[in-house]
């Protein structure tokens, strides 16, 4: 990946425009003998994989397993060893919440734990959202102040919830306190840093506290943390692309993201249909989009295989609505594997097809993870692909003399 100084002195500002579509999570393994994306029946996007220059793409490195906002980072063009984003801020940004810069916040879980102190649920039944809602203001009503921190605590999606610090002397070098599998009890709030201990005291007590509210509200009688972080300095896609980007995504994280380096947030329904139609209506408006599907994750972690099929196969029908538009580039990935076999994040590469007049065409008639490995682009970092989109575009100019 070429350096900031470079990207910046490359890119140009020109009226072509690019879509990528992301199906989170969507990379799989064979059950019976194919992966999720293979047994889908999906000939829109093989058909556009048909006409494109295909590959697989590491969102960071061979064998490293990466957490959303890596993963995103990646494909939006930004070095994720260098750009480290916690998830506490993506949350944050993605409901619209404003963070000074000495904040510390995270993305907290409600979770099930049994009377051993054994987390049995790490989504708590993946509980409404207005349920979510009750809790939080229960939580925010007797938890207002930790030591000379206030206490902000708002609700996202389902379990999903956003905590937040606000004070002097904070740190938000933690270690999580999600064990990230069922079966074992939940991490302590270990401080990375010593600057960071006096934090770690105050969401050690908030934790105990927490704990004591809602334990009578099975299956949410517990929460965990992931992602405890501040804000960090990261360029804009305009200003290091020259593009005017949006984002359609419905989850609050990808929202989060977009905001962060730039994006408009362009509001949207539900469902899938409702993000193509969104596109269709804001087309003319900007020259980059970034459509996020979330579901194929979802389902992926819950190790249904038969849902993240039909999910992948409802995007499949969309697909049209995005071809009449004839963007300059047409771009499809996933930013990492969820596997429904292992459910969870995986190491494992991702399809990529790139559709330019300015590609050449190679010999993929089939948009899958095996299809795709045999493509004119082969095996590559996710970092690369934004460079791929701005030049199929052509929206960078020549490097050197």
């Amino acid at each position: 990946m070429v350096g900031d100084e470079i990207m910046r002195s490359l890119a140009m500002k020109t009226p072509s425009k690019i879509v990528l579509v992301v199906l989170d999570g969507l990379g799989g393994l064979r059950i019976e003998g194919k992966t999720e994306l293979e047994a889908a029946h999906t000939p829109h996007l093989d058909e556009l994989a048909s006409r494109s220059i295909c590959g697989v793409a590491d969102p960071v490195s061979p064998g490293i397993t990466p957490g959303s906002g890596p993963a995103h980072l990646g494909m939006l063009g930004y070095e994720p060893l260098r750009y480290e984003i916690g998830r506490g801020v993506l949350e944050a940004l993605g409901i619209g919440m404003e963070l000074g810069k000495s904040d510390v916040v995270a993305r907290g879980n409600f979770a099930t734990m049994d009377q051993k102190g054994i987390i049995v649920d790490r989504r708590a039944g993946r509980i409404p959202t207005e349920k979510n809602k009750e809790l939080c203001a229960l939580l925010q009503e007797e938890i207002k102040e930790i030591e000379d921190a206030r206490v902000e605590i708002r609700s996202g999606k389902e379990h999903r919830f956003v905590l937040r610090f606000i004070g002097q002397g904070l740190d938000g070098r933690l270690e999580d306190t999600d064990p990230q599998k069922e079966g074992n009890k939940p991490r302590q709030p270990t401080p990375l840093a010593p600057e960071a201990e006096k934090t770690a005291r105050i969401v050690k007590d908030f934790l105990k506290r927490a704990n004591q509210v809602l334990q009578d509200h099975h299956p949410a009688n517990t929460v965990l943390l992931r992602g405890i972080s501040r804000i960090p300095a990261i360029p804009s896609m305009s200003d290091l692309f020259k593009l005017t980007p949006a984002c359609i995504a419905t989850y609050p994280m990808y929202k989060g993201l977009a905001r962060l380096v730039g994006m408009e947030i362009l509001e949207t329904g539900e469902g899938i249909a409702d993000e193509f139609k969104t596109l269709k209506e804001n087309y003319k408006r900007f020259d980059y989009f970034f459509l996020h599907v979330k579901k194929t994750d979802s389902y992926g972690e819950d190790g249904n295989f038969e849902k993240k099929v039909e999910v992948i196969e409802e995007v499949d029908r969309h697909i049209p609505v995005l071809v009449e538009l004839a963007p300059d580039v047409i771009a499809v990935t996933g930013d990492h594997s969820t596997p429904a076999l292992l459910k969870g994040h995986s190491w494992h590469p991702n399809p990529f097809i790139l559709c330019s007049r300015y590609e050449r065409i190679d010999d993929v008639k089939e948009f899958a993870e095996a299809a795709c490995a045999k493509g004119g682009l082969g095996r590559f970092l996710a970092v690369h692909e934004m460079p791929l989109m701005l030049a199929a575009a052509l929206k960078l100019t020549k490097f050197g003399a």
